[in-house]
């Protein structure tokens, strides 16, 4: 369980990181005084949970929330304030909870055991595709994952964009070995190209995201937080980031253009 914690007051952020450790010892907690830095790691790193000050010098928890739900929509919330105001846009965000301040062991505990996303401790692993703009597949660390082979990364690309959908080698040669006829050379060459991506997978322990069966494969979008999939549900933050590019590397993906375009403009 990763977790994040602000308060701007020293002595208020290390009672509450106490708490943190205590109700929850087997936690990674990382604790900011500063806004920016918080954010910018959020940005870099998969967290199940934030615990947010309401009231801070120049910015509100509020407004932190804001900006970290648009990267991690399913991020738990839980506000810290020293106030009995919950009310306008901090209800509107559907927080998991709040904590009254003197924060207490006991009260992160009631608020951790009712969280709104549970939190899978398994060692199974989430990884974040981003899919406007360049295609890339970020670890949960926020590292890059680096493919042995470009074919590999763009047969995982082709997968993320059928979106659990089962494709047969034969489809997926048709899209990455472009205007090639199909024969048993493009075969064994990409089975070769799939073990090459499922390697890749095993040694960040990430094969669970691949589902295969007699000549097809899939990806498990159960285990994939991508920009692509949010928009599709008509995620507003989602939307509003795309700018008008899709897997841009890939000239298969490019007519899925117009598709986003219509929804991020309220056309269906």
């Amino acid at each position: 369980m990763k977790i994040l914690a602000i308060d701007d007051e020293k002595l208020a952020l290390e009672a509450l990181v106490s708490a943190i450790r205590q109700s929850c010892p087997e936690a990674e907690i990382r604790s900011f005084r500063k806004s920016d830095e918080l954010i910018r790691y959020a940005e870099k790193h998969h967290c199940d949970i934030a615990f947010l000050d309401i009231k801070m010098n120049g910015i509100t928890g509020v407004e932190i929330a804001e900006r970290l739900k648009k990267h991690n929509p399913h991020l738990n919330i839980i506000f810290v304030t020293g106030y009995d105001d919950y009310t306008g846009n901090a209800m509107e965000l559907h927080a998991s909870g709040y904590i009254m301040k003197p924060v207490t062991a006991e009260k992160v505990a009631q608020e951790l055991n009712d969280l709104r996303y549970p939190v899978n401790d398994s060692d199974h692993v989430t990884l974040n595709v981003k899919c406007f703009g360049n295609f890339e597949v970020y670890l949960p660390d926020g590292d890059i994952l680096r493919f042995e082979r470009a074919k590999a990364k763009e047969v995982f690309a082709y997968l993320v964009y059928r979106q659990g959908a089962s494709s047969t080698i034969k489809e997926i040669a048709a899209r990455i070995f472009e205007n090639e006829e199909y024969d048993l050379r493009h075969q064994m060459y990409l089975q070769k190209i799939i073990s090459s991506m499922m390697k890749t997978l095993k040694q960040i322990n990430a094969e669970h995201i691949i589902t295969k069966a007699y000549n097809s494969i899939s990806v498990n979008i159960e285990f994939i937080e991508c920009d692509y999939y949010r928009a599709v549900n008509q995620d507003s933050h989602a939307l509003s980031a795309y700018t008008g590019e899709f897997m841009a590397q890939y000239s298969w993906a490019e007519y899925m253009n117009g598709y986003l375009y219509r929804l991020a403009n309220g056309k269906k």
